[in-house]
């Protein structure tokens, strides 16, 4: 690795690890030095710069565009001009070194065409503070003198770069700049001073804003807008969420993410929280993933849950309403199609703050970035007043044919991306594989189990690919048996995702025993588990489902239901029992769009006492029993779930599948 990129990646890694520098996936760093081009042997000047969408803290080399210097500088001379500026990222391709190498991004020219060695383009609370404040320039003049420079807002792009690149020859005693609703840019001779560069200017403007800040810049508090009590804080968000996520996913399906941190509490409680919340976030890093505004709920924390939704669902057809007019006071002829009017970002008064994205990474993210957003005004309204970029301004952004172009070259999702599934008997067996092809399918998945630490073993080893392993999986410690714990469980569900939208109701006990050997303890237990467990478990999921208004899949996993064999009186009867409720809950519950279907597996490792041997032999045994003479795994009968619910059955309910290799005994009369 060329010494120039480990400095690089060294100093994109210590900025992007403090959350104060810069956010998820925001801002650039670049490095220029030489390489031997393999072509002549000669050396050849070229910019390492941070690719579009990386993430700064995890930066890898892969992660960088490499091209050319002379080429990326040589472009100015064929710069048709700010109005045709866009054109410019295709010509970046031109520029490229070797094989490979990250998109470069909407950034590349401003640190190409900048005279200095490193470059640090970051969006960092404190720099957004003086970047949108109303007197921004003169606020970098009083705090840093001519050592940052103030540029006046200009959307990211070539011309920017052309402006910065003449602002730092002009001002060869200069550090860096603040870029007016925007971020800040640094740079130096070396990658330590660059670095040094970029913490100064952010340091000094927090060290600034602690010292000449008023006390309440978001106003006194406003009574009954308290937060509440943490218990029935998040007592009431979980009632609200599954509502609040259907109203969000009017148009696309979400996933939801809730924060209630102090800071988001109180700006919610304060006077001036309505009127900075309408003046809409504040960098384009911000509102690319908040939208431009917020929906806010107008009513004090302690109204009821009634008031509450009622006046929710009045709030969202409102913002709907007024998103349309939106884009349609500045959409042009060529401006990519409206993407859909719902919020990204509901903020409930004593409660807290409720953000939404295709998926919990996205949904999560949406909400950091906005807590951002609280920071900055925070910070602009003790020194200054928050005046954010104008909206047509926004709107170029949000509609950017550049950001479209990024949309467009995303994967395609995967067939249960924006689904939350919640699997019973998670922790091993069926259930555990169930849990990994839904994850591996797109879902979000609740792993609950009896036995939590085997329930936390499989959701850790769903989340070991995701950024945080929470943004694929959690785990629920819980008993079937016990409503109070399955209530709990699906409150975890719906706190870490928003709601749920497919349930796998595996949780089984297994007995093999005759008539007169089977106690009433047996039956009453193997009854608990199965048939009241499931029931249970459809109850509260069909509340959350209904109250989304998005449909659902309820799956029930009924070996032994069908096919009559001695010795399995009690699990066979309470097998049964779960799978009638199939039919039942299909028949009551269609007028809600939740579809309600059963597998019904022959797996050898459920019969390993039934039909005695050790059970290293048993699947073998089962085959031979079959008409297909193939041993059944639990990834199988996961398949099966996933058929039913991957959306080639979205018209099927009341279905029965066998998955077992064919038993004549179990056939379907």
């Amino acid at each position: 690795m060329a010494l120039p990129v480990e400095e690089l990646l060294n100093r994109s890694h210590a900025l992007g690890s403090d959350p104060r520098n810069t956010n998820f996936a925001g801002g650039n760093t670049s490095a220029k030095g030489t390489a031997v081009d393999p072509a002549t042997g000669s050396d050849v000047e070229l910019i390492w710069v941070k690719g579009s969408g990386g993430d700064l803290g995890t930066l890898t080399e892969a992660g960088l565009a490499v091209l050319r210097l002379d080429r990326l500088r040589a472009l100015t001379g064929v710069y048709p001009g700010v109005e045709r500026e866009d054109e410019m990222v295709a010509a970046f391709e031109f520029c490229a070194f070797g094989k490979g190498g990250a998109a470069p991004s909407i950034d590349t020219a401003m640190h190409g065409l900048v005279e200095a060695a490193h470059v640090d383009h970051l969006h960092p609370d404190a720099g957004l503070v003086i970047a949108a404040a109303a007197d921004g320039e003169e606020l970098t003049r009083r705090i840093f003198g001519d050592r940052v420079v103030w540029v006046p807002w200009r959307r990211p792009g070539f011309q920017l770069g052309l402006d910065i690149a003449a602002i730092k020859a002009e001002n060869p005693q200069a550090i860096g700049c603040i870029l007016g609703g925007h971020g800040i840019t640094a740079w130096a001779d070396t990658s330590a001073q660059c670095e040094a560069n970029s913490l100064e200017i952010i340091r000094t403007v927090e060290a600034y804003v602690a010292e000449h800040g008023q006390p309440e810049p978001f106003g006194p508090v406003l009574p009954g807008y308290e937060p509440l009590p943490e218990e029935e804080r998040r007592a009431r968000a979980a009632a609200l969420f599954p509502i609040i996520r259907g109203l969000a996913s009017t148009d696309v399906r979400q996933v939801g993410h809730f924060t209630d941190t102090p800071a988001v509490l109180d700006f919610l409680s304060r006077a001036e929280h309505s009127r900075l919340a309408a003046l809409g976030t504040s960098c384009p890093d911000h509102f690319l993933r908040t939208k431009i505004v917020p929906m806010v709920l107008d009513l004090p924390a302690g109204a009821s849950i009634e008031e509450a939704v009622a006046r929710l669902r009045e709030r969202h057809a409102a913002y709907r309403e007024d998103y349309r007019a939106y884009y349609e006071r500045h959409a042009v002829p060529g401006s990519p199609a409206m993407r859909g009017a719902d919020p990204a970002i509901v903020l409930v008064p004593g409660v807290g703050m409720f953000s939404f994205g295709k998926d919990k990474q996205t949904a999560r993210v949406a909400g950091e970035f906005y807590l951002n957003a609280i920071n900055v005004m925070h910070g602009a309204e003790a020194v200054s007043t928050y005046a954010p970029i104008p909206e047509v301004e926004k709107f170029r952004i949000e509609y950017w044919e550049l950001e479209e172009a990024k949309l467009r070259r995303l994967p395609a999702p995967k067939p249960l991306a924006g689904r939350i599934a919640l699997v019973t008997g998670g922790g091993s067996g069926i259930g555990a594989a169930t849990a990994r092809r839904l994850a591996a399918e797109g879902a979000c998945v609740v792993v609950a189990d009896r036995d939590l630490a085997a329930a936390e073993k499989v959701a850790a080893e769903l989340g070991a690919r995701a950024y945080r392993p929470s943004d694929a999986a959690v785990a629920a410690g819980v008993d079937v048996t016990d409503e109070e714990q399955i209530a709990a469980a699906f409150r975890e569900a719906v706190l870490a995702f928003g709601g749920v939208d497919l349930i796998v109701s595996s949780a089984g006990l297994s007995l093999s025993r005759s008539l007169l050997e089977t106690t009433v303890q047996d039956w009453d237990l193997r009854h608990d588990v199965v048939a009241r467990g499931s029931f249970l478990v459809s109850r509260e999921s069909a509340r959350i489902m209904i109250d989304q208004g998005m449909g659902g899949d309820i799956v029930s996993i009924s070996p032994n239901s069908v096919s009559a064999g001695p010795g399995t009186v009690a699990y066979g009867a309470a097998k049964a029992g779960q799978a009638h409720q199939v039919r039942l809950l299909a028949a009551e519950l269609g007028e809600h769009g939740i579809r309600v279907n059963g597998v019904d597996p022959g797996c050898g490792a459920d019969r390993a006492t039934e039909y005695g041997g050790p059970e290293e032999e048993l699947g073998e045994s089962y085959a031979e029993r079959t008409l297909l003479k193939r041993e059944v795994l639990p990834e199988h009968v996961a398949a099966a779930v996933f058929a039913l619910t991957g959306g080639d059955l979205s018209l099927t309910t009341g279905l029965r599948i066998p998955v077992d290799a064919g038993v004549a005994a179990a056939f379907l009369r």
